[in-house]
């Protein structure tokens, strides 16, 4: 186990490591490309995709903590936000660097809390000529924070670590420069205890491109 545990830090910070380093560099070069076409011209929606964006969603998130049958109260959903910004390498690939809150779930008279800073690596494809379907994998550092209600069996307190993170998704692009997606990611946090649990979220959002 700990041997595992290793392996999978070193290949979270590796991700995150390349997907820094394609943020950085491309968002310096996006900044200094040339001017894109006319809205309406043919190639208006392809030179949108290899702009730079800021993106925000806002869903519903699932914390994954199983029910006993003799809990009286147990929401395992809350609200999520995704505040994020992306960088294009090319028309198929790129990064994205972003906050994630996933909000509060209830469960027993505990509560727990997760957010987290994500980096992904994003692949993308055009199946329409405005709409694109999207992936990606990454690695979130999270925190949360557990208060637990006395016997309920659960941990309290607070952790912080990596985990693995994915997700997939498809964007309607209104124009070169606004798009509307619908996504479903999931997160792995570290909970109280030793647990290491996903949280998911299904989601909406916009996406600007500058």
């Amino acid at each position: 186990m700990p041997a595992q545990r290793t392996l999978m830090s070193f290949t979270l910070a590796a991700i995150t490591a390349a997907a820094a380093a394609w943020v950085l560099p491309a968002a310096a070069q996006t900044q200094g490309s040339p001017a894109a076409p006319a809205a309406g011209s043919a190639s208006s929606f392809t030179s949108g995709s290899n702009r730079g964006y800021l993106g925000l969603t806002v869903g519903r998130s699932d914390y994954r903590m199983g029910c006993s049958a003799t809990t009286l109260s147990c929401d395992d959903s809350s609200s999520s936000i995704h505040i994020y910004t992306g960088t294009p390498r090319g028309n198929f690939w790129g990064a994205e660097l972003g906050y994630i809150n996933m909000g509060r779930a209830t469960r027993a008279g505990s509560r727990a809390k997760a957010e987290g800073m994500n980096v992904s690596l994003v692949g993308r494809a055009s199946i329409a000529n405005s709409f694109r379907v999207f992936g990606k994998l990454g690695t979130t550092y999270g925190h949360t924070d557990t208060s637990s209600a006395l016997g309920s069996g659960m941990a309290t307190g607070s952790e912080s670590g990596f985990g693995l993170s994915y997700g997939a998704g498809v964007s309607f692009d209104f124009t070169p420069k606004l798009s509307a997606t619908l996504g479903w990611d999931s997160h792995d946090f570290r909970f109280p205890g030793g647990a290491r649990d996903p949280v998911r979220a299904t989601s909406l959002g916009l996406q600007y491109r500058y």
